[in-house]
């Protein structure tokens, strides 16, 4: 790949930062009068340069996800030059809410404040060198990208050349600034595409992956805590398009239903994805049989192969491609390598485990950051620690489970569980979440055949197809 169209991303120039927490104003404040009313935003795609053939469907799906981000802002675009996107904001006022809607967007590596100048050396120089003393800053770098071969000097040229006059500049002014090509205080990124330059100090760090819908649909089973909402995020950010399942039970005297947690924690995730639909299901009644007819020492296992049973079974209706977990290997006691590969045996359907190899400091870091740690924080009364074993088995044999279950109406439950979902969608749309009460024609015609036929529907198969 030519050099010109590298992505030069520096990740010691990017700050972290969370995704979700609002663009402060201070972060733009030094670079206003610079920028004036000719600011713009200029987005870099992430994984989409790999993408061959297949380049236009991911870049068309990430351009339909910055509209749909920033919809109800007053800003022109995206328009699509030389491998980037800009978008032209017509209120300064809006800057900071664009900057934070669009670092929500799946697929951009960074998003860029900066201006338009001209492309003749004295332009760029009398911009980089106006830029650079509104920063002030005690080190600096010039780095530059040429995606034009018309232009008449290549990237080290521009670089040292624009180097040279901002220091001469800025030493004239009684600053004591130095040059520092690794890790400077501030680079200033120069962009020479066809008929124009662009040129920026100021960038944030982007959601990266793919652009939400492009992968196909999962089903998340997804309780109160942290770790299931960040292994939806975590395949969400890989194109994936989650739908949720909540098993809960009743409200404790001392916490509430686990209900209205989990519906924040979709409230949450939606502005990533546009559209979610949360399917919730009583469990307290099914787990009571369980607890009557099971061991105790497999009674967890047996809840949550339960609700696999149950998630799949909704899977095939929205035609999803397997199911997703919050499991981190031996975790608790339920997530043990022995045990999953026990709660896998016969359910013949994907079970995707995303958080496999992380470990709860790397989960509640990327919770925070997505902004569904404090929701998990709220107390809640969870159904799987109800009637919770003393001494839940670690080494469990699929045959184990087989025997366990093998004095429950397994169908019978399944159907039970199916009976009483309810499912409420949200979609985010110009800049708010709206909810409402979602119909399940699919379901209900699922749960005749069950009835009618007493075993599960076939794989990824509609009823009414069926039928």
């Amino acid at each position: 790949m030519p050099r010109h169209y590298t992505p030069a991303v520096n990740a010691r120039q990017i700050k972290p930062a969370s995704l979700r927490q609002p663009c402060k104003p201070d972060t733009l404040k030094s670079t206003r009068n610079f920028n004036s009313m000719n600011s713009i935003l200029i987005l870099h795609y992430h994984e989409i340069w790999l993408k061959g053939g297949n380049k236009k469907y991911f870049l068309s799906r990430l351009i339909t996800a910055v509209k749909q981000s920033v919809e109800d802002l007053s800003v022109a675009g995206p328009q699509y030059i030389s491998e980037r996107l800009i978008l032209r904001p017509r209120d300064e006022a809006a800057l900071p809410q664009l900057i934070e809607r669009l670092r929500r967007v799946f697929g951009l590596a960074y998003i860029a404040l900066g201006r338009e100048v001209p492309r003749d050396l004295d332009g760029l120089s009398s911009a980089a060198c106006e830029l650079m003393a509104a920063k002030d800053p005690r080190t600096f770098a010039v780095r530059a990208k040429i995606a034009d071969t018309t232009f008449g000097m290549n990237s080290m040229e521009l670089e040292k050349t624009l180097g040279q006059r901002i220091l001469d500049h800025l030493r004239g002014r009684g600053s004591a600034v130095q040059v520092k090509l690794h890790d400077p205080q501030v680079t200033c990124w120069v962009e020479i595409i066809p008929g124009t330059a662009l040129i920026y100090a100021d960038r944030v760090e982007g959601a990266g992956g793919l652009p939400a819908v492009t992968s196909g649909k999962v089903i998340v089973l997804l309780s109160g805590g942290f770790d299931s909402s960040v292994a939806a995020y975590k395949m969400m950010r890989r194109g994936a398009h989650a739908s949720f399942v909540h098993f809960f039970g009743p409200p404790s005297p001392a916490r509430g239903s686990s209900r209205p947690v989990a519906e924040q924690i979709v409230r949450a995730l939606t502005p990533y994805q546009f559209t979610s639909r949360l399917y919730l299901v009583p469990f307290d009644s099914i787990q009571r049989q369980i607890v009557a007819g099971a061991h105790e020492s497999l009674r967890l296992l047996i809840y949550r192969k339960m609700m696999a049973r149950i998630a799949r079974e909704i899977a095939k209706t929205e035609r999803a491609l397997g199911l997703v977990t919050g499991d981190s290997v031996s975790q608790v006691a339920s997530q043990t390598l022995h045990n999953m590969a026990a709660l896998d045996r016969g359910l013949d359907f994907p079970v995707y485990r995303p958080l496999a190899g992380d470990d709860k400091t790397e989960i509640l870091k990327l919770a925070r950051e997505i902004g569904t740690y404090q929701i998990s924080c709220e107390p809640f009364e969870d159904c799987c620690p109800r009637f919770m074993p003393r001494s839940p088995a670690i080494f469990a044999r699929p045959e184990q489970l087989q025997e366990a279950e093998a004095h429950l109406n397994i169908e019978s439950l399944v159907n039970e569980g199916l009976e009483g979902t309810t499912a409420v969608d949200f979609m985010f749309e110009r800049g708010s979440i709206a909810c409402r009460e979602a119909t399940l024609p699919r379901l209900k015609k699922l749960l005749v055949w069950r009835k009618a036929t007493g075993e599960p529907a076939p794989e990824h198969s509609t009823v009414n197809e069926e039928k």
